[in-house]
């Protein structure tokens, strides 16, 4: 079947574009937006839909080749006969404002600028170019991160304004396409970019399985997440029938009936509580562990507090009373994580948003330290004496008592102390990932310090190489 055929199946099999529809092209200028541009101007007329324009942002991340991305967009709207919205937007900037990562400062940089293109040009809907090998990558990463079948569904063939008319065409359908249209693209060059969680599967992970387990495993996990995603809407449906029975809003937050809670089955009842706890906590994410336990609460005779982020719990005349929190939890609860930390490897660490990686390194004779690796305490990634680790490592947030020895102080200090005196927020502190040995050291204060005790000096010869990555959320 042709990209054509494929991308009109999709469009009609999940109602993507209505008869009249205006879209809007999202345009990067890679081989699957270039595609899609195309596809789309080819099928409008016969398929009953209208292209009128492509969208371009421009993160600023990339100096001049995200400008030369710019320029190819502007030459190819123009001999495609439509108009180039395009906007700049300093996604780095956003990230620090907002304290997050650059993947999601730019998610949602692309998405609030899609909606204003789309006002200013009259469009109903958004193409994407997200293919079905996107799909598949998706659901390894989100798996990954532990995510349930919520995160496993991975993207939608319709989000809101957003539609992908290409989630069933695989790349080498729209390189194929290209190819016979003779269309130039742009390569980013940050997709080869190992140290990136999705490309490393993209690289390594699903060529591995490709060849030692299924040659069709892009389809077949992009057929897991479709099914996913069906269990999850419905499991979603049955959840908002049962919480009208269950859940009663108060001034303070939600009552919870505990005794209909704990008849529900338990895919069941883990929704209606998460409900619950997003509602009490003003719309804070909450988690697995949260979720769990509130369920736990409700078996036990606990009267409470029980202290959970955003909100508290306590018990009412067989109800459950979720109320927003205000000020510090008294308790911390369930917000504890520990991953084992592989070397080599990669480990996710949902709680924070990020992955941590290690791999060794060495010396050849006549090398110093200096002139192989760049010597610092702070930042994403750091280098570390590897004779004086103990193995093996693990990831883990802090615990009461921990004491470290940072680089440059002569003696330990509490970590509690030293995040008072690095100005980290109260609210981060818990989700800092620590990387420890097995000796219960901490090694690494993931973003902000290298203990003194496996600092590198010009003795070393072999080190372990230490980064914290973006992603690890589901």
């Amino acid at each position: 079947m042709s990209l054509i055929e494929t991308t009109r199946r999709t469009i009609r099999r999940h109602q993507l574009l209505e008869p009249g529809a205006r879209v809007l092209v999202a345009l990067s200028g890679g081989a699957d937006s270039v595609a899609l541009l195309l596809a789309l101007r080819e099928m409008a007329t016969s398929d009953g839909f209208e292209v009128v324009g492509a969208a371009h942002l421009n993160h600023q991340l990339r100096g001049v080749d995200a400008d030369k991305d710019e320029a190819f967009c502007e030459r190819l709207a123009a001999a495609c006969a439509v108009p180039l919205d395009a906007e700049r937007v300093d996604v780095a900037c956003l990230a620090r404002a907002a304290g997050t990562s650059i993947e999601n400062a730019a998610h949602g940089a692309r998405h609030d600028f899609f909606a204003r293109a789309a006002a200013r040009l009259g469009a109903t809907a958004v193409a994407v170019a997200h293919t079905l090998d996107d799909q598949a990558e998706t659901f390894l990463l989100r798996l990954l991160r532990g995510a349930g079948p919520r995160g496993l569904g991975g993207m939608h063939p319709r989000s809101g304004l957003v539609v992908r008319p290409f989630l069933e065409c695989t790349r080498a359908d729209v390189r194929a396409f290209l190819e016979h249209q003779q269309a130039g693209f742009r390569e980013d060059a940050s997709n080869a970019d190992l140290d990136i969680p999705r490309n490393r599967i993209r690289h390594e992970l699903i060529p591995y399985l490709r060849q030692r387990f299924s040659p069709g495993i892009s389809e077949v996990l992009h057929r897991e997440a479709e099914i996913a995603r069906d269990d999850s809407e419905f499991l979603e449906q049955a959840a908002s029938v049962a919480a009208r029975s269950l859940l009663t809003l108060t001034p303070e937050g939600v009552e919870i009936d505990a005794s209909g809670l704990l008849v529900q089955p338990r895919a069941i009842a883990r929704r209606v509580v998460r409900d619950a706890q997003q509602t009490a906590s003003g719309g804070r994410f909450v988690g697995f562990e949260a979720v769990e336990a509130v369920l736990a609460f409700a078996v036990s005779n606990a009267s409470g507090p029980l202290d959970l982020p955003g909100h508290r719990v306590n018990r009412r005349d067989g109800r459950i009373v979720l109320s927003k929190s205000h000020g510090r939890p008294k308790r911390r609860l369930q917000a504890d994580f520990t991953y084992e930390l592989e070397l080599p490897g990669q480990v996710g660490v949902p709680e924070a948003g990020c992955a941590i990686s290690a791999c060794a390194d060495a010396l050849v004779a006549g090398e110093s330290p200096a002139s192989r690796w760049v010597l610092t305490s702070r930042g994403d990634q750091v280098v570390v004496e590897a004779g004086q680790l103990a193995h093996p490592l693990t990831v883990r947030n802090r615990r009461p008592g921990d004491r470290f020895r940072p680089l440059g102080l002569q003696g330990h200090k509490k970590l509690q102390d030293f995040f008072v005196d690095a100005k980290v927020r109260r609210n981060d502190r818990d989700t800092i990932p620590l990387v420890v040995d097995s000796a219960g050291q901490i090694v690494w204060v993931a973003g902000h310090a290298v203990a003194e005790d496996f600092r590198v000096t010009d003795r070393t010869r072999a080190v372990v190489i230490l980064k914290r990555l973006p992603g690890g959320t589901g």
